[in-house]
């Protein structure tokens, strides 16, 4: 609810609130809000005009995509981390917010002088903003709710990613590149513009939001709340093996992603022979198909287990991948825009799983997650480098196939390890915060009750 005087932006988390059990209906207003945050997508198509504009190498193109990815460990594992955990998730959204304005506007001054090193460091700084609100939204969206709808939750909202990567390409095919001298960036900088005062204006929008605050008490909580569930022990974050195992998928995973977006341009243009404008088009195709992967997982995800249709999404994902190798016209560009159709819900479910059993880490351990997602400034360049050995785009997708590859071992490792199928799927069949009482909530509570008693006759 939006109130005319902001509520306060610093939040207890050692106080346990409300936020632990908050029910699906509760939580609609403060999901809807925060999946707003995630209506971008227009850097991998503009890195293709870059380069015609600049005259650039491809594997110089990756410089914003390294610089933008870049950010990301900056921001989760430094000011953004240490924000969430000391102010709470609102303070995090609104820093994360004005920093996105603040690069955007950057990219005016960087486009009048075609400057690539400043384009470089405006991206750093959407970066770094983008990084912030990755910290928190990810996060929040995955506990604000029953745990039993986590992989749900963040795909569903992850899906507005979707929408916003697929209008990027079709601005880019009708707005960058139709009927506009290659030299020409003045657009790129309007449109900038106005991104910068879209997300102020929701800035503001945050600073007078009463969201729930979800702190590491709730956390702690919750967890506690569904280990009848999952057999949960709070333990040092150093022992969440689910989580390390989650942060080096992630990092395999978003890497070859990313290489894949970045390089589809490319490929389009000398695999299949297509215009700059029609890759562009292809690629707003292939976005949609992502959106429609998300959706469509997200629904099997409500009557299949979420680890189930993660293995094989991801599976098909590596099939399609290695496919689009040695594929040559249509073909090859048929097998990339299925690449992006499985890629679609493999980052929220490893997210997600990752975060299962936490409880007090879960801000800490999103972190790193995030933090993770400095694959995508390593494995592009990787890539557009061998591309650029080879002169040849489709050879060097066995870069991305290879990570693939490393990543999907996390899906097989919470399909096949007993200990951890067992835990995630505990979460998944926690009755906690859905509609109507948890029946074996009273027994825990008169449990943990007699055993506090019990501690207090020790010490007398």
């Amino acid at each position: 609810m939006i109130r005319f005087r902001p509520p306060p932006l610093r939040a207890a988390d050692d106080r346990t609130t409300s936020a632990a059990k908050i029910t699906l209906r509760q939580s609609i207003y403060p999901l809807a809000l925060v999946t707003i945050l995630f209506a971008y997508g227009l850097l991998d198509v503009l890195n293709k005009h870059f380069q015609n504009t600049l005259n650039i190498t491809r594997s110089r193109s990756a410089g914003l995509q390294a610089a933008y990815f870049g950010a990301y460990p900056v921001a989760s594992l430094t000011y953004a981390g240490w924000v969430l955990r000391k102010f709470g998730y609102r303070a995090t959204f609104i820093m994360g917010l004005v920093m996105y304005g603040v690069g955007a506007l950057l990219f005016w001054p960087s486009a009048h002088y075609r400057s690539f090193g400043g384009f470089c460091g405006a991206t750093f700084v959407i970066g770094s903003g983008l990084g912030t609100l990755e910290t928190a939204a990810n996060p929040y969206l995955a506990v604000c709710g029953p745990p039993k709808y986590s992989e749900i939750r963040l795909n569903i909202a992850q899906a507005l990613n979707g929408v916003g990567t697929v209008v990027g390409p079709v601005l880019a095919s009708y707005v960058f590149f139709k009927d506009v001298n290659d030299d020409d960036l003045t657009n790129v900088q309007y449109v900038y513009l106005a991104i910068a005062l879209f997300v102020f204006i929701l800035a503001v929008v945050f600073l007078y939001s009463n969201i729930p605050e979800i702190t590491d008490a709730d956390m702690q909580q919750q967890a506690d709340d569904s280990g009848n569930y999952t057999e949960h022990q709070d333990k040092s974050i150093w022992q969440h093996k689910l989580l390390w195992w989650a942060v080096a998928a992630q990092f395999c995973y978003v890497g070859a992603q990313v290489g894949v977006a970045s390089s589809f341009v490319n490929y389009a243009t000398e695999v299949s022979g297509k215009s700059a404008s029609d890759g562009a088009s292809f690629f707003a195709v292939a976005q949609g198909l992502f959106t429609i992967g998300r959706f469509s997982g997200s629904f099997l995800m409500k009557f299949i287990r979420p680890r189930k249709v993660f293995l094989v999404y991801f599976t098909m994902v590596i099939v399609f991948s290695a496919a689009s190798i040695g594929a040559r016209g249509d073909a090859g560009l048929a097998m990339m825009m299925l690449v992006l159709f499985f890629e679609s819900i493999c980052f929220p479910t490893i997210f997600t799983l990752g975060l299962r059993g936490l409880g007090r880490h879960t801000k800490k351990g999103a972190s790193y997650i995030v933090a993770s997602l400095i694959g995508a400034a390593i494995v592009p360049p990787i890539l557009l480098a061998t591309a650029d050995y080879f002169d040849d785009t489709g050879r060097a997708q066995f870069i991305n196939t290879i990570f693939f590859v490393v990543g999907v071992t996390f899906a097989f490792g919470v399909n096949f390890h007993k200990g951890t199928k067992a835990l995630v799927d505990g979460f998944s069949d926690s009755k906690v915060g859905l509609e109507g009482k948890d029946p074996e909530a009273g027994m825990r509570k008169e449990r943990q009750t007699e055993a506090r008693g019990g501690e207090e006759k020790i010490r007398r």
